[in-house]
């Protein structure tokens, strides 16, 4: 990637620079963004609509650059929001609707796009306290569920999301899609195996694992105690013996009908909610 989107020199607040060619190079670099490697070599990502760039500008993510249609010019919102761009240092692009749907993939695209660096957090730097709630997912492959799980975290008050091994990208667009959003309130770790095991012994947490063997009943597990990091498995093979059986507890979530197992996401869902019931009950008897 030849473009690092910023600006390539001072610019007043309100300069935007017009691009309708597809073959600009800019926006060659900016559609890469759309494969793993490129975001992995330039270290950035792109969020689709208005609602998610002022979230992520609200919430302190760094701006490189937005993007938005000439259907767009002159509403307040963009306006304000290109100000923030320019004087973030960041470059603002004014685009033909063809740009922007080339660019998210859309036959009916949003108006606003904004380039934004990775953000990761470290697993060493996590140090659960008392009531925090965290997911570890194993080897998620798929960007709906991991951006299902990541808005679900956030709508149940979870501390962060724990991605372990190798995982799908939650910088992809159709991640950050799922995400609603919530991609830039949750902090997101990466680990492998080997890291997550070893932090789990130090990091005074209680791992409870969702396991088709489990033998306790997933709203019977004391979720109070310590801090609770939510072990879910990969969609089509579960948990690994080697995390399964470091796990604290291994739990089931019984079901009736001929399902045999739960997609991921609701999987996750069901637990990060039991987990937050106990804790507001616990937080109510005080």
């Amino acid at each position: 990637m030849n473009h690092d989107f910023r600006n390539d020199g001072p610019r007043k607040v309100g300069h935007v620079k017009e691009v309708t060619s597809l073959a600009n190079p800019i926006i060659k670099d900016i559609k890469a963004l759309t494969n793993k490697k490129s975001r992995e070599e330039s270290g950035a990502f792109l969020a689709e609509g208005l609602k998610l760039v002022i979230d992520a500008l609200e919430l302190g993510w760094t701006i490189r650059t937005l993007v938005y249609a000439k259907a767009a010019k002159g509403k307040p919102l963009v306006e304000q929001v290109a100000a923030k761009t320019v004087a973030a240092g960041g470059l603002v692009l004014e685009v033909s609707e063809k740009v922007i749907a080339s660019i998210t993939r859309r036959d009916n695209p949003q108006m606003v796009v904004g380039i934004f660096d990775q953000r990761w957090r470290q697993l060493r730097e996590v140090k659960p306290k008392a009531g925090d709630t965290w997911v570890a997912l194993d080897r998620v492959r798929d960007p709906g569920n991991l951006g299902t799980i990541i808005r679900t975290a956030d709508a149940a008050g979870a501390a962060g999301v724990i991605l372990v091994g190798e995982t799908t990208d939650p910088f992809s667009l159709e991640t950050v899609r799922a995400t609603m959003g919530s991609v830039f309130a949750v902090p997101v770790v990466k680990a492998t195996p080997e890291e997550f095991l070893a932090w789990k012994k130090t990091a005074g947490v209680s791992v409870v694992a969702t396991h088709l063997a489990g033998a306790v009943d997933y709203r019977t597990i004391d979720y109070k105690k310590k801090p609770v990091v939510l072990l879910m498995g990969n969609e089509q093979s579960g948990l690994p013996d080697a995390l399964a059986k470091e796990a604290d507890a291994l739990a089931r979530i019984p079901q009736a009908g001929r399902a045999d197992s739960l997609n991921l996401a609701v999987a996750t869902a069901v637990m990060l909610f039991e987990a937050r019931r106990h804790l507001l009950t616990l937080s109510e008897t005080r």
